[in-house]
């Protein structure tokens, strides 16, 4: 593997996901929330800057392509998981939260199953942890201002999230049912 400039952001990001949750064990809130926000924010621009400088230097890896979606998961689910111990069992988080976590457990072993069948990412998926990510920095940021404002828009764009999820989901299992029917 080379250190290239993606890959040191990509393993970057995988090491922010646990400190967003660490955070909240180090510092008092609100305190912890402006942290674990600039570190989320700063950690989700990463993707799109790793992404960006992958295409236009030509920096490309198989090892970046295999972390890349790792780190985003490791992000989201870390976050969420985080917000969940913050925010108790509250309906309108956790069942979206529910949805999204399920989501990714299932279609990462969907992929190990499947083992050599490539399943392309698709638009939607993109749009998916945008929006995932947007949600949990408005979450972040209400936490961080004591805003219930921010708070309903988080909980609006989370359930926005868990639907493009879930209809990513089924379109992963969707492209993957002919693979599924010959085993």
């Amino acid at each position: 593997m080379q250190w290239t400039i993606p890959n040191i952001l990509t393993v970057l990001r995988v090491l922010a996901a646990p400190a967003i949750a660490l955070i909240f064990l180090v510092f008092e809130r609100p305190l912890a929330d402006w942290v674990a926000l600039v570190l989320f924010v700063g950690a989700a621009l990463t993707d799109y800057v790793d992404g960006w400088i992958a295409r236009a230097w030509d920096q490309g890896s198989a090892f970046g392509k295999m972390l890349d979606p790792i780190a985003d998961k490791a992000m989201v689910i870390i976050a969420l998981s985080a917000l969940f111990a913050l925010r108790g069992l509250d309906w309108t988080f956790v069942i979206p939260t529910t949805i999204i976590l399920l989501r990714e457990v299932l279609v990462s072993g969907l992929r190990e199953f499947l083992g050599n069948v490539k399943l392309d990412v698709t638009q939607i998926a993109k749009w998916k942890t945008t929006v995932q990510m947007f949600a949990i920095a408005v979450l972040l940021g209400a936490g961080a201002l004591g805003s219930t404002l921010f708070d309903g828009l988080g909980l609006l764009l989370l359930w926005i999230a868990a639907l493009l999820t879930l209809l990513s989901g089924l379109d992963y299992f969707r492209k993957a049912l002919p693979h599924l029917e010959g085993r």
